[in-house]
C-alpha cells in the first residue's frame, strides 16, 4: 500500500482518502454542511450552510493530490462545540443504527442482549412514562461489550482514591495551586473588595465576565464547573447565572497525529482498513474531545468521529481534587452557604467522568432514542459500535444547524419557533413523564435539520428526575395555579428542596409576595426566565438546597425560551408548556396526580366547572393528547370505590354526587325552559284559552336562581362539547363508563343518589313555587340556588 493520504478537494478543508494511499493532512478545515445523502436524515454538525457541497460531489471532483507520508497536521481548525446527531426514528441502513430489538443496559456491565450486532440497537423503543411504565432500560448488546472491550475502561471517579494519591505528589499538587491561585486569586480579592465597599451589585456583571474568562483559560474541568455553576440559583445571584450561561467549552485542539493514533490504538486497525475519507483537521473541539467527519469504507456511510483528549482524565482527576478541598473548606468556614459545595463537587466531577466513556455515551443516545425519538419531529445520533470504543465513538453525521444561528435558519426557511416548542415539549417529556434526561442544556447542544426537526446532541452527561419529584413538580404547579402558598412551601421537603427540620413559615410570605404579581397576568402572558429569576431570588435567601436536575431543565427552559425571545419577543414558555400539564392532569391515571387534579377543579367543596373547561381547551393543544384517555379518570372520579386494603376512602365522591345532582337538574330544567319560551312554540301558544295565556310565566326559582342554573347548563354543555370535538373522541371510549353504572354497586349507588337527589331538588321548587308568599320572593333571591 502507497505511503501516501490523497486529498478529496471538495469536502471542509480537504478530506483524507484513505484508498490505496497512506497518510498526510494538509488545509485549514472549516465547518461546512452539505445535503445529506439520500435516505439519510439531518446531520452531524456545528454550523451549516445550505450552499454547500457533499461529500459524495467531492468524491466525485478531479483534484485528488498524492502527499508525502508524514503525520503532520497544518492548518487552522475551527473551535466549536462538540455536538451529534441522529438518524430518522424509523428504518436503518445495513451498516447505520439498526432497528433490532436489543438496546443498552445504564451501565457497561449489563447482561448481554440477545442477538448479535455491530451496529447500534436503537428501535424497539418501547417507550414508557413515568404512569407505571418503564424507563428505557434494555439489555447490553454483544456489540456494546465489544466496543467497551477494545480497550481499558476510562477512569472513574474516586474522591479518596485521588486523596490518597496525590497526597504523594505535594510538587505537583503545588504547582497546580499556585497555577489556580493565581488566576482566581485576584477575581476573588475583587469581589471581596466590591462586597465591603458595598459595590457588589453593581459590579457583579463585570466580574461575572471576569470568572468565565479565567475558568476558560484553567481549562476542561473549570470550564465544566462553570457551565455547572451556571444552573443553580441558589449558589450564584443572577448576573453570574446569566454570564456563565454564555461559557462554551470551546479549547484549543490537539494534534491531529495524536488522534488519528488514539483511533488506530483504540480500534485496532489502521485508519485506512475503516475509513474512505476523513478531514484532515477536527470540525469541531470541545474540553474532553473533537470531532473529524468521516466516510465508513463499509457502506460508504457519512459519520462523525469524536476523539478524546490524551491524558485528560489525570488532569480532570487532580483539578477535581483540588477543587473538592476547596469545597471542603468552605463548607467549614463559610456559613451563610445552604448547600453542601462537597457533595456538589463530588456529584459533577462523577458526572463529568462518565462523560470519558464514550461506550456510555453511546449506550445514553440510544436509550435516550428509545424514549424520545418516536416523536416525528425529533431525532438523535445513532451509534456504529464497529467503530466505537471507551475512547472514540462513531455516529451519524447529520446536517443541520445550530438554534442559536438564527440567520441561517431564516435563510433556510426554517421555523425557530416550531423547533422551540418541540424542545419545550421534549423537554417536558424527559422531565416529568420518563425522568431521563439531557443534563448539558445550552443552544450548542440543539440542532435544527433542513427538514425542520429538532436533533438533541452530545449524550456523555445524563441525568434523572426521581419519580417521586416528577408528581411533586405537578402537585406544585397545581398548588401555584390555586395560590396555596402554604402547600407550595410544604412541596419543598417533597422536592427535596429543604430538609424536613427546616421550618417554611417564613418562606411562605415571600413566595406570596412574588407569585401574587406573576399570578395576575394570564398562563399565556408568563415569562419562563422572569419567573426563574424571580423564584431563584427566594432560592438564594433561604437555605434551599436545589436538586441538580431540577436546576438544569429549569435552566434549559429558559435557554429554549431566551431563543425564541429572539425571534418572537411575546413568546411565552409557559404558554406553551401548559397544554403538557393540562393532558397529564387530564390523562394521568396516578394517585398522586388524581388528587392534584381533584385539588384544581374543587374549592371549599365546589366544582370549578371554568378549571375543567380551561383544562380541555388547553390540553387539546397538546401533540400527545387523546379524548379517550381522558374518560377512564373521569369514571374513576365519579364512581371510584373505596380501598379497603390501605383505608383509603375516595372522598370526593360525594361532593361530584352533590354536583352531579345539580348538572342533572340544570340540563333538564334547562332545557324545559329554553323549549318552553322558544319562538317555535309561539303559535300553539296562540291557540290556547286566554285565561292560560295571562297566567305568569313559567319559573324554577328566582331569577337569581334560574341564571345560576342556565350558567350551570352552558358550562356543562361547552365541556362536553370540548371533549367530544376534541381529537380521539369516539363515542365507544365512553363504554367503561355506561359499563361502570351498569355493573359497579358503587356506580348504582352514585345513580340512584343522583337520581334521588334531582327528584327532591325538583320536588322542592314546585312546592316553593305554588307555596312560598309572594313577599318572600326577594328573600329566595338573596339565598340563591343553596345547595
Amino acid at each position: 500500500m502507497s505511503n501516501a493520504f490523497a486529498v478529496a478537494g471538495g469536502l471542509p478543508g480537504g478530506a483524507l482518502s484513505t484508498r490505496g494511499v497512506r497518510r498526510s493532512i494538509v488545509g485549514p478545515s472549516r465547518v461546512v454542511a452539505g445535503p445529506v445523502p439520500e435516505g439519510r436524515n439531518g446531520a452531524w454538525a456545528s454550523s451549516s450552510s445550505p450552499s454547500s457541497s457533499s461529500s459524495g460531489d467531492a468524491r466525485g471532483r478531479a483534484g485528488a493530490v498524492t502527499l508525502r507520508a508524514k503525520r503532520r497536521a497544518r492548518g487552522t481548525s475551527v473551535a466549536v462545540r462538540v455536538a451529534s446527531a441522529a438518524p430518522p426514528s424509523g428504518g436503518a441502513s445495513p451498516s447505520s443504527p439498526s432497528s433490532s430489538s436489543s438496546g443498552q443496559s445504564s451501565s457497561p456491565g449489563g447482561e448481554a442482549g440477545a442477538g448479535d450486532s455491530s451496529t447500534s440497537a436503537s428501535s424497539g423503543r418501547g417507550n414508557k412514562s413515568s404512569m407505571g411504565m418503564g424507563d428505557g432500560l434494555v439489555a447490553m448488546t454483544d456489540a456494546q461489550r465489544r466496543a467497551l472491550a477494545r480497550s481499558d475502561e476510562p477512569k472513574d471517579y474516586n474522591a479518596q482514591r485521588a486523596a490518597e494519591y496525590y497526597a504523594t505528589k505535594p510538587l505537583q499538587q503545588l504547582a497546580r495551586v499556585v497555577q489556580i491561585g493565581s488566576s482566581l486569586g485576584g477575581f476573588a480579592l475583587d469581589v471581596a473588595l466590591d462586597n465591603q465597599r458595598g459595590m457588589f451589585e453593581a459590579n457583579a456583571k463585570v466580574r461575572a465576565d471576569q470568572l468565565r474568562t479565567k475558568l476558560t483559560t484553567l481549562g476542561p474541568a473549570f470550564v465544566k464547573v462553570g457551565q455547572a455553576l451556571s444552573t443553580r440559583p441558589d449558589l450564584l445571584p443572577a448576573q453570574y447565572l446569566d454570564e456563565l450561561t454564555s461559557l462554551q467549552d470551546a479549547l484549543p485542539t490537539f494534534s491531529d497525529a495524536a488522534a488519528f493514533e488514539c483511533v488506530e490504538t483504540e480500534l485496532g486497525r489502521p485508519l485506512e482498513e475503516m475509513f474512505a475519507l476523513i478531514t484532515p483537521s477536527p470540525i469541531a473541539a470541545a474540553s474532553l474531545g473533537q470531532v473529524y467527519r468521516a466516510t465508513l469504507l463499509d457502506g460508504g456511510h457519512e459519520v462523525a468521529l469524536k476523539v478524546q483528549r490524551p491524558n485528560i482524565p489525570d488532569g480532570l482527576e487532580l483539578d477535581f481534587h483540588l477543587i473538592r478541598v476547596g469545597a471542603v473548606f468552605a463548607d467549614r468556614f463559610v456559613s451563610s452557604l445552604s448547600t453542601s459545595i462537597v457533595d456538589l463537587v463530588d456529584e459533577f466531577a462523577a458526572r463529568v467522568f462518565q462523560e470519558l466513556n464514550y461506550v456510555q455515551e453511546g449506550m445514553n443516545a440510544e436509550r435516550f432514542d428509545r424514549l424520545y425519538g418516536d416523536r416525528p419531529d425529533v431525532v438523535v445520533p445513532g451509534i456504529f459500535w464497529e467503530y466505537t470504543s471507551p475512547r472514540v465513538i462513531c455516529m451519524d453525521w447529520i446536517q443541520g444547524t445550530k438554534l442559536d444561528d438564527q440567520e441561517s435558519l431564516r435563510e433556510q426557511g426554517l421555523d425557530v419557533l416550531q423547533l422551540v416548542d418541540t424542545g419545550i415539549q421534549c423537554s417536558l417529556r424527559q422531565l416529568l413523564e420518563f425522568g431521563y434526561f439531557h443534563a448539558d442544556p445550552h443552544p450548542g447542544n440543539l440542532l435544527a435539520t433542513p427538514e425542520g426537526k429538532l436533533a438533541f446532541l452530545d449524550f456523555g452527561m445524563m441525568s434523572e428526575t426521581p419519580e417521586s419529584a416528577r408528581y411533586a413538580i405537578i402537585e406544585h404547579v397545581v398548588h401555584l395555579v390555586n395560590r396555596d402558598y402554604d402547600a407550595m412551601a410544604r412541596d419543598y421537603y417533597k422536592l427535596e428542596f429543604l430538609d424536613e427540620s427546616v421550618d417554611v413559615t417564613p418562606i411562605v410570605p415571600a413566595l406570596a409576595a412574588f407569585f401574587d404579581d406573576v399570578l395576575d397576568a394570564s398562563v399565556e402572558e408568563l415569562n419562563f426566565k422572569t419567573i426563574t429569576d424571580g423564584l431563584g431570588a427566594v432560592l438564594y435567601e433561604y437555605p434551599f438546597n436545589v436538586p441538580g436536575y431540577y436546576a438544569l431543565i429549569l435552566r434549559s427552559l429558559t435557554v429554549l425560551e431566551g431563543l425564541a425571545l429572539s425571534t418572537d419577543p411575546s413568546f411565552k414558555v409557559l404558554g406553551k408548556a401548559y397544554p403538557y400539564m393540562a393532558r397529564r392532569l387530564l390523562t394521568d391515571p396516578r394517585p398522586q396526580l388524581r388528587d392534584a387534579f381533584a385539588e384544581l377543579l374543587f374549592k371549599d367543596g365546589k366544582f370549578r366547572w371554568n378549571r375543567l373547561e380551561n383544562l380541555l381547551r388547553e390540553g387539546s393543544k397538546s401533540d400527545d393528547y387523546s379524548a379517550r384517555d381522558v374518560i377512564p379518570p373521569l369514571v374513576e372520579l365519579i364512581v371510584g370505590l373505596d380501598d379497603p386494603s390501605t383505608g383509603a376512602k375516595n372522598t370526593l365522591r360525594p361532593l361530584v354526587e352533590k354536583e352531579a345532582v345539580k348538572v342533572v337538574e340544570a340540563l333538564l330544567l334547562g332545557q324545559s325552559l329554553v323549549a318552553i319560551r322558544s319562538d317555535q312554540l309561539a303559535p300553539i301558544v296562540a291557540l290556547l284559552p286566554a285565561q292560560l295565556r295571562r297566567l305568569p310565566p313559567i319559573k324554577v326559582g328566582s331569577a337569581k336562581e334560574e341564571q345560576q342554573m342556565m350558567e350551570l347548563r352552558e358550562q356543562v354543555m361547552r365541556v362536553s362539547q370540548l371533549l367530544s370535538s376534541s381529537k380521539g373522541f369516539d363515542p365507544s371510549a365512553l363504554t367503561p363508563f355506561t359499563e361502570a353504572l351498569r355493573q359497579s354497586p358503587a356506580a348504582r349507588s352514585f345513580v340512584e343518589a343522583v337520581v334521588s337527589g334531582v327528584v327532591q331538588r325538583v320536588t322542592a321548587r314546585v312546592i316553593k313555587e305554588l307555596l312560598l308568599p309572594p313577599g318572600q320572593e326577594q328573600q329566595s333571591e338573596e339565598a340563591g340556588m343553596g345547595a
